[in-house]
């Protein structure tokens, strides 16, 4: 038995269980059925996913991100937000940072608890047909378009497990966005996260995902796109779409919520 010392975050509703292993001696004590295990919300601490602040020797920190199901998987938005509030909780950066996720390198910008996160450039847009899109904002996400008047009509849980497991996103499957454009041009987002196989109160890279292609339906190569989730509002600002300079940053609060102990057994 060990004893783990944790800290837990949220950013809107996202949570995760923050670990700092900066002198390098967790990550290879933990397996995925114990990372499974503490993310899991009745037998351990709980939370949508696991997250390691690492040391790099370029960077001001490497962020290494599992999913509720103990993979390793790829970049999550609301959980890059929250580690660099850890981050400068701990003493390892100041308020603008620039880190190394598995997606590449990530600049952030700390304004109190808000923490504005530059995303990597989203690849292989593809309209699936009036209401589906596709694209890959450092993981892959479908994107449905809503008509109805409210998101809480539809089957998160059903109808997100059933596109996650097509055939026409495998191998790895895909997260799965239900969409509304409100009456004042801002959106509603609903999202079913793979690795955790349910409906998270907000997605970073989901979020994303949306604003972009929603830019791309209304032919605009620039804006700020608000966006309420079961969580929260976030903001995500693209400039220059699809331009040599384009920039796309994720803008949101990331909440410490406590730390604690738990015996590793």
């Amino acid at each position: 038995m060990w004893d783990l010392h944790f800290h837990k975050y949220q950013g809107t509703g996202n949570d995760f269980i923050i670990i700092d292993d900066r002198a390098g001696n967790i990550q290879s004590r933990l397996t995925a059925r114990e990372i499974s295990w503490l993310c899991h919300r009745r037998f351990g601490i709980g939370a949508d996913g696991l997250m390691l602040l690492k040391q790099h020797a370029r960077a001001d920190f490497r962020m290494i991100y599992y999913n509720a199901d103990g993979q390793e998987s790829t970049m999550c938005g609301n959980g890059g937000r929250c580690l660099v509030h850890f981050a400068h909780r701990q003493g390892q950066i100041g308020a603008e940072t620039a880190f190394e996720a598995i997606d590449g390198y990530h600049l952030a910008i700390l304004e109190e608890s808000q923490v504005r996160l530059k995303m990597g450039t989203p690849i292989g847009y593809r309209r699936e047909n009036a209401s589906r899109d596709w694209l890959d904002t450092g993981s892959p996400h479908l994107i449905e378009w809503i008509a109805q008047d409210s998101l809480q009509a539809v089957d998160v849980q059903a109808r997100g497990s059933l596109l996650r497991y097509d055939q026409r996103y495998a191998p790895g499957g895909v997260n799965v966005n239900f969409v509304r454009e409100t009456a004042d041009n801002e959106l509603e987002v609903r999202t079913y996260e793979r690795g955790v196989e349910g409906e998270t109160y907000s997605c970073g890279t989901g979020v994303t995902a949306c604003a972009y292609a929603y830019l791309i339906r209304n032919e605009k190569t620039s804006g700020c796109v608000h966006i309420h989730t079961q969580g929260g509002p976030l903001s995500v600002e693209i400039y220059q779409r699809g331009g040599e300079n384009e920039e796309v940053w994720l803008s949101g609060p990331a909440t410490f919520v406590y730390s604690g102990t738990v015996t590793m057994r």
